[in-house]
């Protein structure tokens, strides 16, 4: 039988939409796209792009860690970035974030994304 349990916590922004943070389906873990949202104030980190590579990839971390789960328990990763430029960025940021073997991962540029964030992250987790 599968389970089938919605992951909130207060330490990542609430969702600003029709959306849950993550869904956790037996030990699979599909977490839904973050933008740099402070979590506390839900303003947008605007200093740098690295800056707010560094609050998506603490947003993720907190969704992971309340779904009883590390970023290192990610097995797919799609990066949704404004500007390619920004790659080389986001592999410094992510190598702060991920242990080897790193998860899959897709990177994509787009048009635009929420709240004119530079960068958008969503992610698959399976935990033990």
């Amino acid at each position: 039988m599968t389970t089938k349990t919605i992951i909130a916590t207060e330490n990542a922004p609430s969702a600003i939409g029709t959306y849950s943070q993550a869904v956790k389906v037996d030990n699979t873990v599909y977490m839904s796209g973050q933008i740099p949202l402070v979590p506390a104030t839900m303003e947008m980190v605007t200093e740098s792009f690295e800056a707010q590579a560094v609050q998506v990839f603490e947003n993720l971390k907190a969704v992971a860690e309340a779904a009883g789960g590390t970023m290192n328990d990610l097995v797919k990763v799609n990066i949704l970035l404004t500007d390619l430029a920004n790659f080389a960025t986001v592999n410094e940021v992510m190598a702060r974030y991920f242990a080897q073997p790193y998860p899959a991962r897709a990177a994509y540029a787009v048009k635009a994304l929420p709240k004119d964030a530079d960068i958008e992250v969503e992610a698959v987790m399976v935990i033990a």
